[in-house]
């Protein structure tokens, strides 16, 4: 639920046809003018981005996580407002969410990256011939692994990429594996204190799906697109056996707040310490970090009751 772009210089070149983030040859190719290029295919198309970009502008948290993971961080010169991670990131006043052309314009990118294309950011950056790259919210785990793999690429970070991505596929089957309990057991996933939350439909949803979680919400979908809203009488019948909340920075929740609402006091996740905090952000990025968001699930399954 986050996003990420990139930028290009002139150049004219044939480059490297990738399967939609599956990975291709990996092979530069360079043009009549010497300059080297490679295709990445991403949502918006065949991209052809400079071999080894040096002004990348990333619109996406979870992008701007990937970019430093695989080792492309002095190449980003600026990221949105939102990308807190890391520490490092030259974070500024540009938005993810409504992104504006000329704002990404003035940082004279060589590539840019995102999530989403709102207010038709893509084609305005493409008009001056700034290449971007985008990459939308992951629907499965393979589209995680399959956008990192994409910005390795563009990036000229490829080998750097297939690692972090095996390490997050071996760390992710190391705690499914440890996680024994899970099967058959009800969960609750908290968006807001409003209680939209997730089915398992959706990307969040499956990865509780590794673990054979059923989603208490699930029923209650109806043409919400995996993000209903619940009633509180719902989820009181429901009575799930873990809570999770995913919204303990933007609205400061936990479990003994939890509890202090109307009937909650009695659920058996309330009783019997089965609600977990979860990070807001690990909870709703696709990135680098989403093993430690597994974890957080393996770890709260193992110590049911």
């Amino acid at each position: 639920m986050r996003p990420v772009r990139v930028l290009g210089a002139a150049i004219v070149t044939a480059a490297v046809t990738l399967a939609a983030g599956c990975g291709g040859d990996g092979k530069t190719k360079t043009s009549e003018s010497g300059a080297a290029t490679v295709t990445v295919q991403a949502g918006n198309g065949a991209v052809a981005v400079p071999a080894h970009p040096k002004r990348i502008v990333s619109l996406s948290p979870t992008h701007t996580e990937t970019l430093f993971a695989i080792g492309a961080g002095s190449q980003v010169v600026a990221v949105d407002s939102l990308s807190d991670y890391p520490s490092g990131a030259p974070k500024t006043q540009l938005s993810g969410f409504k992104p504006n052309a000329e704002a990404v314009i003035k940082y004279r990118p060589d590539l840019v990256v995102l999530s989403n294309d709102m207010d038709g950011v893509v084609k305005a950056l493409e008009k001056v011939e700034i290449p971007v790259l985008l990459e939308p919210a992951a629907a499965k785990l393979d589209d995680a692994y399959d956008e990192i793999t994409d910005l390795g690429l563009a990036t000229g970070h490829a080998a750097e990429a297939k690692k972090v991505t095996d390490g997050m596929r071996a760390d992710i089957q190391k705690t499914v594996a440890a996680s024994t309990k899970g099967k058959g057991l009800t969960y609750y996933h908290e968006l807001d204190n409003q209680l939209h939350t997730v089915t398992s439909e959706t990307f969040a949803g499956q990865v509780y799906g590794l673990f054979g979680l059923r989603n208490v919400a699930d029923a209650a979908d109806k043409a919400s697109g995996g993000y209903p809203q619940l009633s509180r009488e719902y989820l009181v019948e429901k009575d799930p056996d873990l809570i999770f909340l995913a919204d303990t920075k933007c609205c400061g929740q936990n479990a003994a707040a939890l509890a202090k609402r109307p009937g909650f006091q009695d659920l058996k996740a309330v009783k019997d310490g089965g609600v977990v905090p979860l990070d807001d952000d690990l909870a709703s990025r696709w990135g680098p970090r989403l093993p430690q968001f597994v974890k957080a699930i393996g770890d709260a399954v193992q110590k049911t009751r």
